[in-house]
């Protein structure tokens, strides 16, 4: 998808498509049938740069057919570069003006608390790790506790690098399991890449419960999969081409 379109961010993709995958098969109440269904769990991406690998996870989960991929970030295509809801059946919420995620899933959990007790659906959010640099972003980390909205999970895709440098270098943001901590989340950290671990971090039915949001702090490697893409910064922007997209194809396509 990104390399036909000659789009970015396939090493954003890459670090949470792990992530993804999880939510969608097996935490995720959902419909692929019945995209609409008032009681389903709302997915926020925040991050509305991994747009590729959300309209990815839908196809695969029935959403929509896969050949609907082919209008990924391509003139006249419906399938924008940053996550849209128009017209695409699963996406409750257009993305990618970064910071804005959280604030948007708060809402939505706070909507479905106000309704019935107990909530008639869940809250999820994916952010970026550079998102953690906008006020915004904090504000609804110390709304959501002071609501009590224990039908919001708010993971972040930690992969250390952002557009244009390593977090650490830009601004850094540990300890930021702590200063989840810190704002009244209930809060573990991840190895973003294990499906066991992520699973049973994942599902809230698998928390102690509590009246307080949950935050996922999910260890990621951008690029992950592809070795030369891996933890490099030239593939938040970077499309893979010729040689390049056949070697991470062959990569990608190994017996693990």
């Amino acid at each position: 998808m990104v390399s036909r379109s000659n789009s970015s961010h396939i090493g954003t993709v890459f670090s949470c498509t792990e992530v993804l995958a999880c939510l969608y098969g097996g935490v995720l109440r959902v419909r692929p049938d019945e995209p609409d269904w008032t009681g389903r769990d709302r997915f926020v991406m925040s991050k509305g740069h991994g747009a590729a690998g959300l309209y990815a996870t839908l196809a695969l989960r029935g959403f929509f057919p896969r050949q609907r991929l082919d209008e990924f970030c391509v003139d006249g295509g419906s399938l924008y570069g940053h996550v849209t809801h128009r017209g695409v059946p699963g996406v409750d919420v257009s993305t990618g003006a970064l910071g804005h995620g959280l604030a948007l899933a708060t809402g939505l959990a706070a909507g479905a608390m106000r309704e019935a007790a107990p909530p008639p659906w869940r809250v999820f959010a994916l952010l970026s790790d550079g998102e953690c640099d906008e006020g915004s972003t904090w504000e609804a980390a110390l709304l959501a506790p002071a609501w009590k909205l224990s039908n919001l999970t708010a993971i972040i895709d930690y992969n250390k690098i952002q557009s244009l440098g390593r977090v650490d270098e830009i601004l850094p943001l540990e300890p930021l399991a702590a200063k989840w901590k810190a704002f009244g989340w209930d809060t573990r950290e991840v190895d973003g890449h294990d499906i066991p671990a992520l699973l049973d971090a994942l599902d809230p039915e698998r928390w102690v419960p509590t009246d307080r949001p949950r935050c996922i702090v999910a260890h990621t490697i951008k690029g992950k999969g592809v070795s030369f893409m891996e933890d490099d910064l030239l593939w938040h922007y970077r499309s893979p081409k010729g040689e390049e997209y056949d070697r991470a194809l062959a990569e990608l396509e190994r017996p693990v």
